[in-house]
């Protein structure tokens, strides 16, 4: 009897609990407790720890701000290393490597001040007949608006009215224009005293950059050394292949569009081509800029046929370079896809100017380095695979989540 009691006491406990237990049924999706869906409680963490993220990354480029001069100096400082690095090494074997540092240092600045002394000697020998040219071609272009097929004519006392305009404007406005060159004149010294810092610093890299990097390491824990390694071999990696590879294409576009420029017979070929070599360094807008400058050039120089022929010679060039070269020369050190690339043009302009346009890709370029380092991914989806579920929703979708 008392077993039967037990066990009679023990059923209606478990149905007791059970009973409990299933007052509340708790949908698919739906945690117990607070009645907050799943989805909506998955969703404020990733919420919350992208807001970390974003305040995180908008400490560093305040802080980055506030220091922009250092920051510029030690970016020029890698891109120095990264470049001069193949010949400080080739040196390195047949010398003492601080005597290797010293020569390619050297090399490098006599490769840049002949560039900078050819275009200087070209501008000086060229400056009369282009001056002379530039003046006949701005007559035609006068003569085209006011006498050419063009429906709305543009007489010679409104060009003078719009000179005037542009004069009285200068003048009004000559206290502003004088703060802002002395303004400039503080930026040529923040110039010279980042380059300066740049070349202190690339030395050091050159020389003794593998001890600098040991020393860091081993400040940390052993725990995370490893991937410490594996962070800066992969950046590094992107970020020397990038500036390499950058230098060589920037330097192949200049000797392209020297040529073609000397062919056609366009004065001041060697400048325009430096123009085109400096423009490789900035993405997607800086060679178009550079063709636009060619392009005027020829037109006042020698006429619109001679222009457009410029126009299409440097098109193919720019064709040239992005079928050709950068996957030749970039290989798979540098793998984004255009639309991230203007995306960090456009972001760092926008950040920075000129400056933002410049460093962004590379800095990008690291990141995702780094990133795909760490990053597992799961099997790949094909194109299909990914569409196929694609459709409208139905009335099985609106009824809404399964209950158990």
């Amino acid at each position: 009897m008392a077993e039967q009691s037990n066990a009679r006491t023990g059923t209606s406990a478990s149905a007791g609990a059970r009973r409990v237990a299933g007052q509340r049924r708790i949908s698919v999706g739906q945690q117990a407790g607070d009645g907050v869906p799943r989805w909506l409680r998955t969703s404020a963490g990733v919420t919350w720890r992208l807001l970390v993220l974003l305040a995180g990354i908008g400490i560093v480029f305040y802080a980055t701000a506030q220091v922009q001069l250092l920051f510029v100096a030690v970016f020029i400082a890698f891109v120095l290393t990264a470049v001069l690095r193949p010949l400080v090494d080739f040196y390195g074997r047949v010398m003492p490597r601080p005597l290797a540092t010293a020569l390619g240092l050297l090399s490098g600045f006599l490769v840049l001040a002949g560039m900078v002394f050819y275009v200087g000697y070209s501008v000086a020998n060229q400056w009369q007949d282009l001056s002379r040219q530039f003046g006949d071609g701005i007559d035609q272009i006068v003569d085209f608006l006011e006498n050419g097929p063009l429906p709305v004519s543009i007489t010679n006392e409104q060009i003078a009215e719009w000179i005037d305009t542009g004069r009285e404007w200068i003048q009004q406005h000559a206290g502003d224009l004088a703060g802002q060159a002395a303004a400039s004149a503080g930026s040529v010294v923040e110039v010279f005293t980042a380059m300066a810092l740049a070349v202190f610093c690339a030395i050091f890299f050159l020389a003794r950059g593998q001890d600098m990097w040991t020393w860091f390491v081993n400040q940390l824990p052993a725990t995370v050394r490893e991937s410490w390694k594996t962070a800066g071999g992969a950046g590094w990696y992107t970020f020397s292949g990038y500036t390499r590879g950058t230098v060589i294409i920037a330097v192949t576009d200049g000797v392209l569009a020297f040529v073609l420029l000397s062919i056609i017979g366009v004065p001041l070929a060697a400048p325009l081509a430096v123009l085109v070599l400096i423009g490789a360094f900035i993405p997607l807008v800086g060679a178009p800029a550079a063709m636009v400058v060619a392009m005027i050039v020829a037109l006042a120089a020698n006429g619109a046929l001679q222009a457009a022929v410029v126009g299409i010679g440097i098109a193919l060039i720019g064709q040239f370079e992005g079928h050709v070269l950068q996957p030749l020369v970039m290989g798979k050190q540098v793998s984004l896809h255009p639309v991230v690339v203007a995306l960090a043009v456009t972001g760092g302009t926008l950040t920075a100017g000129i400056l933002g346009a410049v460093i962004a890709v590379p800095l990008v370029s690291v990141v995702w380095a780094i990133y795909s380092k760490f990053h597992q991914l799961d099997p790949p989806m094909d194109a299909e695979d990914a569409t196929e579920d694609v459709q409208p929703v139905g009335d099985d979708a609106q009824d809404g989540p399964a209950t158990d």
